[in-house]
């Protein structure tokens, strides 16, 4: 019977890990963005880049996360299961800004209801910032991407 609790208990705790996004672990790197260098999570596989900033109720002020595309082509967006308001920046293959959008909370929204940010022009990187941060920062269109090795 204690076995049988056991596994239930280690259950529900490995259920909640999963569905708060703790299991996943993404790696960072660091880039420039203009002037301002920062610390973000990386995107670069499909599994990755579908989950996202999902669940997350906080991100610090020069926190986010870049995804990283094999190819240049319009991307969409949207903040399914995000509890926060987002700003995006699109970036095409050359690291050129070409897009700044700022996306709303999909929190308590069916997903037949969340709107689809897509980009300006083809992108090839995306990256995901607290609202208004690009504004903030002044971070304007043209502005450089540069991914530190």
């Amino acid at each position: 019977m204690a076995s049988l609790l056991r596994c239930f208990v280690l259950g529900i705790i490995l259920s909640f890990a999963v569905t708060s996004g703790a299991a996943d672990k993404f790696p960072t790197k660091s880039i420039k963005v203009g002037n301002k260098t920062l610390t973000v999570e990386v995107a670069t596989t499909s599994k990755q880049q579908e989950q996202g900033l999902m669940f997350r109720t906080h991100l610090g002020e020069d926190e986010g996360m870049l995804f990283v595309f094999s190819n240049e082509e319009t991307r969409f967006f949207w903040m399914k299961d995000t509890m926060i308001d987002l700003s995006i920046g699109y970036f095409n293959k050359d690291g050129k800004l070409i897009d700044v959008q700022e996306m709303k909370s999909g929190k308590g929204l069916a997903d037949t209801s969340l709107p689809s940010y897509a980009s300006a022009q083809p992108a090839k990187y995306a990256l995901e910032m607290n609202k208004g941060w690009f504004d903030k920062n002044k971070i304007k269109l043209g502005t450089k991407l540069k991914i530190n090795p």
